[in-house]
């Protein structure tokens, strides 16, 4: 084990495109575990677009890092030390442990969520991690998709749109995919069921969105935001219900952002538009675990990873959610 804990903290706000810059990679020494406490090696990294609004100067749902913070971030790995019954050396753990490749925690000050038995790390880290809990409530408890609806969801292949689409698919609905390439409409549409996928860069959208949503669209998961959203809304049926969720065609953008020019549409089509933060359900978060975890096993639930390997270079996960390299959840393997 080396004697050094390396950290990545915020150096600089960041301007257009994510650079190397914004971070700053430091070493510490290895904090040891006191009363109570457990120290983790961390295995495995997640990254998330969200983070960039995290680095910039502004308040929202959760607190801006502060330059010289370090990175905030979902991680799992191993407890090797502990002082702490609940959590005997072995167990694998995942938590808000930042990038870095120890923590210690007591469980309190850093939740600790015990990886179910039987379920990969890779995999609690998306489907069973925040991005699986935003597909989970952002699909079923608002976007509500029943048997007979034609559900169509932007940023389909990756780690929420993933999930938000089976999950529709699951409840009975014929499902469309918006992805970036070929190979990630394959995957839609051969392994997780989608019955279309539209490859946005080939594509006339408009077009393709029309051809397989021909009676209208019941519920869009947008993840997007941007021109896609503004043609969902142009074909969306009556009463449906459009759930904004992420809008990573944006989050590189400087000056103005302009917003949907469709919306008057839902007044036409009597229907709803709404916004959501996972975190206001986490205390359904177990219930969503167990029910997600049954999909996984019984293989009605089917997930990928795209892992870089090395501490090093999670800066670059983090830059290639925005130029849409990954497919499914976006990881960063730190350890063994």
């Amino acid at each position: 084990m080396s004697t050094m804990n390396r950290q990545f903290l915020l150096n600089a706000r960041p301007v257009g495109d994510i650079k190397e810059t914004d971070f700053k990679m430091i070493e510490t020494a290895i904090p040891e575990p006191g009363a109570d406490e457990v120290l983790v090696q961390i295995q495995y990294l997640a990254v998330e677009p969200a983070m960039r609004g995290w680095m910039e100067n502004r308040a929202d749902y959760v607190a801006p890092l502060e330059i010289g913070d370090l990175m905030r971030g979902w991680g799992a790995g191993k407890v090797i030390e502990s002082n702490n019954a609940r959590y005997p050396v072995g167990t694998i753990v995942s938590g808000s442990f930042g990038w870095q490749e120890y923590v210690v925690t007591d469980g309190k000050s850093i939740p600790l969520q015990a990886v179910p038995e039987g379920v990969e790390t890779p995999a609690s880290m998306g489907v069973l991690g925040i991005t699986g809990m935003t597909a989970y409530f952002g699909m079923l408890h608002i976007g509500k998709p029943v048997a007979g609806d034609t559900v169509l969801v932007s940023g389909a292949a990756g780690a929420t749109g993933s999930v938000a689409g089976q999950l529709a698919r699951i409840a009975g609905a014929r499902v469309v995919g918006i992805a970036g390439s070929q190979e990630k409409c394959d995957w839609l549409t051969d392994e997780l069921g989608y019955d279309a996928a539209i490859n946005y860069r080939e594509k006339d959208v408009a077009a393709a969105v029309k051809q397989h949503c021909p009676d209208g669209i019941n519920v869009y998961y947008d993840n997007v935001g941007g021109e896609i959203l503004d043609i969902a809304l142009a074909r969306i049926a009556t009463n449906a219900r459009v759930v904004i969720c992420g809008g990573i065609s944006r989050y590189n953008l400087t000056g103005e952002i302009p917003g949907p020019k469709n919306y008057f549409n839902l007044v036409f089509r009597r229907a709803r538009m709404e916004g959501f933060i996972c975190g206001d359900y986490a205390s359904q978060f177990g219930d969503a675990v167990e029910v997600l975890s049954g999909y996984l096993k019984s293989g009605e639930l089917k997930h990928r990873e795209t892992i870089l390997d090395g501490f090093e270079h999670t800066p670059d996960a983090l830059k290639s959610l925005f130029s849409g390299s990954n497919m499914g959840k976006q990881l960063v393997r730190v350890a063994d």
